[in-house]
Order: C-alpha cells, then sequence, then structure tokens
C-alpha cells in the first residue's frame, strides 16, 4: 500500500491528539493532504485569464481531493482541456502544480504527438516480453511524480491527448477506470490513484471558431441570442467532436470537461500585467524592474491581440517590445547582483515611430 508510513504516522498523530482533547466526542479529522484549495485558487486566478468557468471546476474538484471522499479505486481526478492553442490549458496544469509542489515542473508531462504511431504505444507502456528493455520497464512516464506523496497528490499531463494512437488511448482507458498501469512486460505497474490526471486537447476548435463567427457576422448578428443558449451550443459542438475521435467508453471515464474561451481584447491588460510580472521577477535576479506607460501599454494591446495565438501571441509582442529594448538599456549596466530591497526601476517611453525604449531614473 503507498504511503504506508505516512499514514500510520498521520493516525497516531490523530489519536494522540483525540486522546488529549477529552471534551470531545469525535475528534476533528483533517485532511491528508495539505494544499488549500482557496490558497491554490487564489495563484491561479491571479495568472490564467478569462477562464472562470474552468477555475470553477478545478475548485469543486480541489474540495472534493482536499475532503478525500473520492473513490479510492481510480485516479483523484481525469480532467479534459479542451480549447484553442494559447487560451491557458497547458498553463492551468503548471501553476497547480507551481501552487501545491512549489515548483511548475513538479508533474509528469507527456506530449502525445509523439505516440501518435500505433507502434510507439510502446514508449508509454513499455515493451512487450522479448523486445529490448522489456525486463527494465522502460517508459516515458514519471512513477514518481505520478505518486506524489501522502500530502499531496501527483500531477500527470498528456497534451494533445487527441494526436495519440489506438493503443494509447486503450492504455489510458484502464488507468482512468482502475487507477494502475500495468506495463506490457508485467514488471512494474505504476499507480494513479493518488492522481489528478489532465489532458489538453484543441478537438472541436475550428467548429467553436466557424460557430461563433457565424452567430456574430451577417444578419444572424441582430438576434438576440442568450449567453445559457451559446454555451450550449458550444457543448453541443464539443460533444460531436470528441465521440467522433474518442469512443464513448474513454469519454464516459472522464470527471470534468472544462471548454476554455478564446483570448478577447478586453482580457488584454490582464495578460500584459501577468506578462511584466514575469518578466520582473526575472529582472529582479539583477536589482531592476519594468514600468509600463500608458501609451507602451497601448502598443502591446495592439501588437500582442491575435484570436489564432490566444496569450502566445502576447509573449511574443512582449518579448519584441519590451525584453529587446530593455535589454539595449541594459547593455551597458552592471549586472552584478544587487541587494534585493535595491530595485531600480526601468521607465518605458514611445518614440514617435512607435518604438519602445526604456531608462533609468536617477534618484
Amino acid at each position: 500500500m503507498p504511503f504506508i508510513n505516512d499514514m500510520l504516522a498521520e493516525r497516531q498523530g490523530t489519536s494522540a491528539s483525540g486522546a488529549r482533547d477529552t471534551h470531545d466526542h469525535a475528534p476533528n479529522r483533517s485532511s491528508r493532504f495539505h494544499f488549500d484549495p482557496y490558497a491554490v485558487m487564489q495563484r491561479l486566478s491571479e495568472r490564467i485569464v478569462g477562464q472562470r468557468e474552468a477555475l470553477g471546476s478545478l475548485e469543486a474538484t480541489l474540495k472534493i481531493i482536499k475532503a478525500d471522499i473520492g473513490d479510492p479505486g481510480r485516479p483523484l481526478h481525469v480532467g479534459l482541456l479542451l480549447g484553442p492553442t494559447g487560451v491557458g490549458k497547458t498553463e492551468l496544469v503548471r501553476v497547480l502544480a507551481e501552487a501545491i509542489h512549489g515548483r511548475r515542473d513538479a508533474l509528469c508531462r507527456i506530449d502525445m504527438n509523439t505516440l501518435a504511431q500505433e507502434h510507439y504505444a510502446a514508449a508509454l507502456t513499455g515493451a512487450p516480453p522479448g523486445y529490448v528493455g522489456s525486463k527494465e520497464g522502460t517508459t516515458l512516464l514519471d512513477p514518481e511524480r505520478i505518486a506524489g506523496s501522502f500530502g499531496a497528490p501527483g500531477i500527470v499531463l498528456f497534451d494533445e491527448i487527441e494526436k495519440a494512437g489506438s493503443e494509447v488511448v486503450r492504455a489510458l482507458l484502464n488507468v482512468f477506470d482502475n487507477g494502475q498501469l500495468t506495463l506490457t512486460s508485467g514488471a512494474k505497474t505504476i499507480d494513479f490513484r493518488n492522481t489528478m490526471i489532465f489532458m489538453t486537447s484543441n478537438c472541436g476548435a475550428r467548429e467553436i471558431e466557424r460557430y461563433l463567427a457565424t452567430i456574430r457576422s451577417g444578419w444572424r448578428r441582430w438576434l438576440p441570442i442568450s449567453a445559457a443558449r451559446q454555451r450550449r451550443g458550444l457543448h453541443d459542438l464539443v460533444d460531436r467532436a470528441l465521440l467522433e475521435r474518442f469512443d464513448p467508453e474513454f469519454v464516459n471515464r472522464i470527471d470534468t470537461i472544462s471548454l476554455f474561451n478564446w483570448i478577447e481584447q478586453d482580457m488584454l491588460d490582464a495578460l500584459i500585467d501577468i506578462e511584466v510580472d514575469k518578466l520582473n521577477t526575472r529582472l529582479a535576479r539583477i536589482g531592476r524592474r519594468a514600468e509600463l506607460d500608458p501609451a507602451a501599454r497601448a502598443v502591446l494591446r495592439k501588437a500582442g491581440f491575435d484570436r489564432r495565438y490566444g496569450a502566445r501571441a502576447m509573449g511574443r509582442a512582449v518579448r519584441r517590445h519590451i525584453e529587446y529594448p530593455l535589454a539595449e538599456a541594459l547593455a551597458d549596466a552592471d549586472l552584478s547582483k544587487r541587494d534585493p530591497a535595491d530595485i531600480q526601476t526601468m521607465h518605458s517611453m514611445v518614440d514617435t515611430r512607435g518604438d519602445i525604449h526604456f531608462f533609468l531614473t536617477t534618484p
């Protein structure tokens, strides 16, 4: 049984505290999981823009896991994150790993694009008996990161699940069902019962984009359509797209399906803030921080909006219009490590051609 020593220690501690608390008929039962769902969601809401429905679904999941009332014979959670590129699907899982484990890379991520061909299934399930590597039980999966710990769930991300071969999808079907994956050779079993499993996909994204373009163009834009009716239409499209790609048995074993929204213009300021915060975290290592004036933010709003590429378009705009001029301004500066309390601010300025420059204001 996984984490048996931790479980015994936890129970011993609970018994001891219960013996001391004689005025209570039943001692308080604390969760074995150490993360705080509210703190995790606060972190996610700061980094994921415009995805209220997806975040709400994840918050409910975290509360269920914290209460430790799920089926012990299955993974803690199996979630499918749907939507176009650049809307925060993979980022959500990375920030979740950071909030729970303290590091963005504290997860097992598998790019399913590398498992598109049937003969690559062995990279996930291990080589069959008689083949090279069968005795070692070699696999792309990281059992330690999958297992997590007694106080924190493991996190697995299967990126672009729609590109996986059918053999891989069938192997995952068993994982979703009983929380374990026995490698083909039988030499090793990987335990997913303490694991949050996430899959990302842009399945149905093109159909949704055409649907939204249809109701926003021509004579249809004059017909009122409620948000609820629009969401129903979107979910119908997603259901059809999923069943065209996956068997009903696979879809039926997914706990939650979250549909991510396209990045719209009213989200741009929040995206700018996130990108600048990340940049300032890196700049702090050399005792600097960047501050944008309204004109510089206007340049980013124009250059960083592209519905086809989502938040990645803003990331490229920041690299081109902010990081490059910052590097020029710091070319002759002393970049040795400074006192963390002594942070100098680099201010932006936009010239007549619309180019951004940075300068240091001396006290």
